[in-house]
This record gives structure tokens, sequence and C-alpha cells, in this order.
């Protein structure tokens, strides 16, 4: 399969309606392509039905020097997204949220990214309890999946905002725990899923979903309770987790 055919097979799976992820036009994915290029869904386009012309393709470079601006105006970032295109002659705009695209796939083994708002997600990412309804694993599945701990960002608006908090928040957990995090979720908004292939980013979607439901279930039922993070790092060393990991990552 072609880098485009792997991208809306990617994006059909991440918009079925019984993960229950998205609707309408919610949501968006991207894989990275050749050279310092990836490509992104277009603005307004379902995840379910999207095709091949949805797929925008852009360069990273122009996106990202938007990050080292103090502020950026809607008219330079109409105009940047139009210089990051690869085909200037394709009319379909890029998601808002190319720019975070465009910075996670910059870092190392990330090559695919699904972007949700999986309803059990964000019943939690919307509670008064955010984030610590989030926090931590409730089960070894959920560890070997998704990791240690995840990143969770404060409501933003989308765009640059977003994508400089979303920097921030992947650096400091890759300084606490020594490895990049596979799930990113933001308040009020949603999760995002990183994967070294399209597959994982899949599994990391799924995974993120089921735990947010459990967590819904827990609270339910009396209060979460997480593993402890001793439990967490036994589980994540041993090596038996260790090979089922890279297993379900595809790798």
């Amino acid at each position: 399969m072609s880098i485009v055919d792997d991208f809306v097979s990617m994006s059909h799976a991440a918009g079925a309606p019984e993960l229950d992820a998205v609707i309408l036009g919610e949501g968006n994915t991207s894989v990275l392509g050749e050279g310092d290029t990836f490509y992104v869904k277009a603005s307004g386009c379902n995840l379910l039905t999207l095709g091949a012309e949805h797929a925008v393709h852009l360069r990273r470079a122009p996106l990202m020097a938007l990050l080292e601006k103090e502020s950026v105006s809607e008219q330079e970032l109409q105009e940047t997204y139009k210089l990051s295109k690869v085909d200037e002659t394709v009319k379909a705009r890029p998601s808002v949220e190319a720019i975070f695209h465009a910075l996670l796939l910059g870092y190392p083994n990330v090559k695919a990214v699904v972007h949700t708002h999986a309803t059990a997600v964000n019943a939690l990412t919307c509670s008064k309890g955010w984030p610590t309804v989030l926090a931590g694993r409730m089960c070894p599945d959920e560890a070997v999946v998704i990791g240690p701990d995840s990143v969770f960002i404060p409501y933003v608006d989308p765009g640059v905002v977003l994508a400089k908090c979303i920097k921030s928040g992947v650096d400091a957990y890759m300084s606490k725990w020594g490895q990049f995090p596979k799930v990113i979720y933001m308040q009020n908004h949603g999760v995002i899923a990183l994967g070294a292939n399209p597959a994982e980013a899949l599994n990391v979607t799924q995974m993120a979903i089921k735990a947010a439901r459990m967590r819904l279930g827990a609270l339910q039922a009396g209060g979460i309770n997480p593993l402890s993070p001793d439990i967490v790092s036994h589980l994540l060393g041993r090596p038996d987790e260790k090979y089922r990991q890279q297993m379900l990552a595809g790798k």
C-alpha cells in the first residue's frame, strides 16, 4: 500500500461508528511522508468517508517556523498553509490542527497521528476531576499499549498556541520518563494517539477509549483504583510484556 492508502485506511478505522470516536467532520489524522513532508486530513471532511483527495500533502518546515513566533495572525496562518502545500494547485484546506501534526511527526519513531473526540474520553476531559481521572494506569494492557502515563494539556485555542502547549507537555514528559509518550489528553477537547505506524496509532486510540470507559465505570462503582507506579514499572520491565508491546506496535 502507498502512504496515502495507509492514511485513508487509518482514517476510516478511526472514524468507524462502533469506536464512537468522532462524528461529522470531527477529528484529524496524519502520516509521515517522504522527506520532510506529511499528509494530513483536509478540514471539514469525515474520517469515515474521506478519500485520497482529502490527504493534504504539506511540508513541515514552514509550519514549524510558526512555533518560533510570539503571535501569528489568521492571515499569516492561512498564507503559511498555502506555502506549505507540496502541490499548490490543491484546493483542499488542511486541518487547523495541522501544526501539531507537523510538530509530532518530527519526533523520532512517530510516523502516524490520530486525533479524536471520543465520547468516553471527553466525558473525563470535560469533568471536574480532570486530569486526575485520566492519570496513571488501571490495568496491564493499558500500560503496555500506551506507556506509564500520559501528557495532559489544559484547554487552549486550536492552532499555534495549542501546538506550543503540546510541545512543552511532550518535552516535559520525555524529561521525566526518558521516552516518548503514546497519548496526549487535551482538556475539554479530546485525545491524540501517536504511533510508529498507522496500526499502532489506532491501537493506542482504541486503548485510550477503553481506558476511559473503565474509568467511568470505576467512578460509578466507588472510585478509581489505579495500579501503583511500582507495579506499572515492573510490568513494563517484564520481557514478555516488552515482547507483547513490540508486537502490538507492529514492530
